[in-house]
């Protein structure tokens, strides 16, 4: 309490608030009702304010911190909390820096074909030691790569499914359970499907459902709200295999009816409450590339809890933003030319040939995805230079195979990000004093 004038205001609204029979509610680490003014401090004019809105006086948008639930109204239980942070004043902010730090100014690990199980030994066999050696690497549950491997960006590949059950029966099943019958259940429904390559490496941790990632994603960000954003990468696959003659799956062509269908099934998960947004971004500027390279990204604040996603696919662009110029509508970022109207996001993935490129698209306010290491080759070799370029570049998401060892190789080959609590400030943007900790810190993860 910081001032004796003040109490019978408070006490005052404190009673009325007990005569109309409102039940004080757990305090929030963070939301400070009654703010209105966001000062840390709740004063008795807010008081009043927030009195005169319970009575319906006066419209909620002149004090929306009173309403933490978002209703509309407030009620006897929000007026006790203000009052409550009136008396003993709002607690710190677990981050401070949230109105400032914005989502490019960081650095995080990112995990390439996160869903991926590699095949049967068999079948990696059948295939021979070139196709074999760039498909043997793993990755655990989705959640555990969120929870134990500091992984903030994920990628996902999907191939349409209109009608279903056409990924159902994958040769390399057949094979493995020498059983020609044999279909898998969740392969059945309509709707994208998850795996590498069709037939022969089909296996994902998150289920054969694209739905089942997103929701196994969704409940993770459920139980840790105070997240930073996770971005998904999306590959549109139809490359159609050649066939030795086993009858290998024909995928269907991704055109703008398929890649609208893919947007429909993100936005079956994600409400747009939970998604950051093409339009999002944009705001009022007339172009996406212009918004990210004036006013630039939201913050940290803003982007808590969220997702993003990204297309990964450059000759599917065209089909993408056909009829949403500047990405009008869309659910997906897409990776475009530097001057390209919706340009916001590249995908840069040679940290050692795009070095400089990627600098430079840092430095003018565009995110990008670079990869650490690829197909194997240095986490068998130890080659450590892509790994550390790719980490210097500045590039927002680094992408690996390896958050963990492959013990197989017995190289010890792992990418991690210096100092990440998973992420740190990005090297090249980050304001000055900036901390891994004002980013995401692993003990105010959990609900307020």
């Amino acid at each position: 309490m910081r001032s004796i004038n003040r109490v019978p205001y408070v006490i005052a609204a404190a009673l009325l608030a007990f005569i109309l029979g409102g039940t004080a509610r757990p305090i929030s680490a963070q939301v400070c009702d009654g703010d209105c003014n966001s000062d840390r401090h709740v004063m008795v004019d807010e008081l009043v304010s927030g009195v005169s809105i319970a009575l319906g006086k006066t419209a909620v948008s002149a004090c929306a911190s009173f309403d933490r639930d978002d209703d509309n109204t407030v009620t006897v239980d929000e007026l006790i909390a203000a009052v409550r942070f009136a008396l003993d004043d709002c607690p710190a902010l677990d981050y401070p820096r949230d109105d400032e730090l914005r989502l490019n100014q960081i650095q995080v690990l990112g995990s390439h074909n996160s869903y991926h199980i590699r095949p049967d030994p068999q079948i990696l066999t059948l295939l021979g030691m070139g196709i074999a050696q760039l498909l043997s690497y793993d990755h655990p549950a989705l959640d555990v790569q969120f929870d134990t491997q500091r992984v903030r960006q994920i990628e996902i590949d999907v191939f349409a499914d209109p009608q279903g059950g056409l990924y159902a029966s994958p040769v390399a099943l057949r094979i493995t359970s020498n059983d020609e019958t044999i279909r898998i259940p969740e392969m059945e429904t309509p709707g994208f499907k998850v795996f590498h390559l069709q037939d022969i490496d089909y296996k994902s941790s998150c289920g054969g459902r694209f739905v089942d990632c997103l929701e196994a994603v969704k409940r993770w960000s459920d139980e840790h709200p105070r997240h930073m954003p996770i971005m998904i990468q999306v590959e549109a696959k139809d490359d159609v295999l050649p066939d030795p003659g086993y009858g290998f799956v024909i995928p269907i062509p991704i055109g703008t009816a398929e890649l609208d269908a893919l947007d429909v099934e993100i936005r079956s998960v994600f409400p747009p409450e939970r998604m950051i947004t093409p339009d999002d971004v944009r705001g009022t500027h007339a172009t996406l590339r212009e918004a990210v390279t004036t006013d630039g990204w939201p913050t940290l604040g803003a982007s808590r809890g969220k997702v993003l996603f990204t297309l990964d696919n450059e000759g599917k662009r065209n089909a993408y933003i056909a009829g949403h110029p500047s990405l009008q509508g869309r659910v997906l970022f897409t990776t475009s030319p530097i001057d390209a109207p919706e340009a916001a996001f590249r995908k840069l993935n040679d940290p050692v040939g795009d070095f400089d490129e990627i600098q430079a698209a840092v430095h003018a306010g565009f995110v990008v995805r670079t990869r650490s290491d690829a197909d194997t080759m240095e986490a068998r070799t130890n080659n450590t230079t892509p790994r550390d370029m790719a980490i210097a570049s500045g590039a927002q998401w680094v992408s690996t195979d390896y958050p963990e060892p492959d013990p197989d190789f017995g190289t010890g080959f792992k990418v991690e990000i210096p100092d990440g609590t998973p992420a740190r400030c990005n090297p090249l943007i980050a304001p000055e004093g900036c901390t891994s900790l004002d980013i995401e810190n692993p003990a105010h993860l959990g609900a307020e």
